[in-house]
């Protein structure tokens, strides 16, 4: 059986390639030319560059390599399908049947698309699961008193924006909710929450209620605490068992040294 796999933007696409590659497997990797890090071709023997919307040009890479299952890593934003690019005729089918086109609706058509072909998607965790969020404080400092208030309040908000599919990640200050994610991802989110309500500012992300681990997986690092330090956030939650966190040991570091409180979910 050959792995494939699909890599968006950030640090996510190299993690899944150092975990395959520790379990003895070398991936057929196809990367996004509208997001992908291009020292992706360092560090992958076999990449093929494609347009966001050549969903057809990606079937047949993988088909060539006998890739029977596939893992999607790393953020694409799917606000980029809209921006100018030029899909070719599968994609051009794929949306104009879907009934929606929100995040799981997309990435969920490319999906079925790949099954037509004998390619299955799989569990974008596959390969680095010692890296999903442990239960618990994962840092020095226990959230106080109104972090955990707020963190109940935002978990509230958050699991109703993830079963709407409208984005991941609440920013809140004293039980009230200063800035929501839609398509700006989570370090946008936080940046905005800074400019409205400058300091003591709790950050909740959660994984969707019925997260699909195939896709839109949760993920922090430390440049999600160096956002958080420069919009004055002092407690980060994160979902237990369903969040990615990169560079665990760095970002804990980073967060214990400016006395920011993380917690696992």
């Amino acid at each position: 059986m050959n792995f494939g796999l699909i890599a968006g933007n950030g640090q996510f696409p190299f993690l899944v390639i150092d975990g395959a590659r520790r379990q003895g497997v070398e991936l057929s990797v196809v990367a996004i030319k509208e997001e992908t890090d291009p020292r992706i071709d360092d560090v992958a023997k076999n990449v093929i560059w494609v347009g966001i919307g050549q969903l057809g040009k990606m079937i047949s890479f993988f088909k060539k390599n006998e890739v029977g299952k596939a893992i999607m890593a790393g953020q694409v934003k799917h606000v980029q399908i809209f921006s100018g690019s030029l899909p070719d005729l599968r994609m051009v089918k794929m949306l104009w049947n879907l009934p929606r086109r929100n995040t799981d609706a997309l990435i969920g058509g490319v999906a079925d698309e790949m099954a037509k072909e004998g390619i299955e998607l799989i569990d974008s965790t596959h390969f680095i699961k010692d890296q999903l969020a442990p239960s618990g404080v994962l840092t020095k400092r226990k959230p106080d008193d109104n972090e955990l208030a707020n963190i109940e309040y935002g978990l509230h908000i958050a699991n109703e924006l993830g079963r709407l599919d409208l984005g991941q990640t609440v920013v809140v200050r004293a039980k009230a909710c200063v800035a929501i994610e839609a398509m700006e991802g989570t370090d946008a989110t936080i940046q905005r929450a800074g400019k409205l309500a400058n300091g003591k500012l709790t950050v909740v992300k959660v994984a969707k209620p019925e997260q699909d681990m195939r896709f839109d997986v949760p993920v922090v690092g430390v440049p999600t605490i160096e956002t958080m330090i420069a919009a004055g956030a002092t407690c980060l939650s994160i979902t237990t068992g369903k969040t990615l966190i990169f560079d665990r040991d760095g970002m804990i570091a980073l967060a214990n040294k400016h006395k920011i409180a993380v917690i696992g979910s």
